[in-house]
């Protein structure tokens, strides 16, 4: 039996192990059963909280199918306030992940939710196509602009571009945005690992906010509604095509705990 969490990030969820003084790893069959809405507690994906000599702790995330994956942007949030709520950490952490260190502050919290800062990778490059631009900002996303999104099959249509070949061979996350207007803009995503849209992603977010500042000009602070709530980002220009100092902030929440 083991205790575990659930927490949420803009309805991005995930299921937590505190897995501190362990070498605890579990199998992809048993993340997935886990990550189940049918047979388990259910989530977009699955986190342990792990030792690191290098900083506060080390985020290991695993995608819905149980494999091991890149930096999510929500998740970070969200372990974030898990360490905070265990007392593993203040107000102010660093953390290691699979793309680096990343700092996070807690600007806001109760006893079960928060808002929190998290500084994301700097995108030192980015590459463009007829229909969209590619982004990797902890994990690699694709940005199709469209003048509706609630007007996008996105399981249908982000599916088809999630498996092309010019992605291949881990493909991409795929991203419908819609450009509001300066600074504002919507975004629905299509998950590789979850294989269907999730409420929101995080570093969707943070990429579909760079590619409408490629695209349309305006500020380095964009606020990203998303089909959970809103979420902002913030950066700088590099003055190379990339960008530097980015921020995304937005709610995290622990749902519950259980005995699994």
């Amino acid at each position: 039996m083991e205790k575990l969490y659930k927490y949420q990030g803009a309805g991005n969820d995930f299921v937590l192990l505190d897995a501190r003084g362990t070498d605890k790893r579990y199998s992809e069959e048993k993340i997935r059963r886990i990550c189940d809405r049918r047979f388990g507690i259910g989530g977009d994906g699955f986190m342990s909280l792990e030792d690191d000599k290098y900083a506060d702790f080390y985020m290991r995330y695993y995608n819905a199918d149980g494999r091991e994956g890149t930096m999510c942007g929500n998740g970070g949030r969200c372990i974030a306030l898990f360490a905070y709520h265990l007392g593993a950490v203040g107000g102010e952490m660093r953390f290691n992940s699979s793309d680096g260190l990343h700092d996070a502050d807690i600007i806001a919290e109760n006893c079960t939710t928060g808002t929190v800062r998290l500084k994301m990778i700097d995108v030192e490059e980015y590459e463009t196509f007829e229909d969209g631009l590619l982004l990797f900002t902890g994990s690699p996303h694709f940005i199709k602009f469209v003048d509706d999104v609630h007007e996008v099959d996105v399981f249908k249509e982000g599916r088809v571009l999630r498996y092309s070949e010019r992605f291949s061979p881990d493909g991409a996350n795929v991203n419908f945005v819609q450009f509001v207007e300066p600074g504002v803009i919507k975004v629905r995503t299509y998950e590789r690992g979850v294989e269907d849209e999730t409420l929101a992603c995080g570093t969707g977010a943070v990429a579909s906010a760079m590619a409408s500042k490629i695209n349309y000009g305006g500020g380095n602070v964009w606020r990203v509604s998303v089909e959970g709530g809103e979420l902002e980002v913030r950066f700088e220009e590099n003055g190379n095509n990339g960008f530097r100092n980015v921020y995304l902030t937005g709610p995290a929440e622990k749902v519950f705990e259980a005995v699994y």
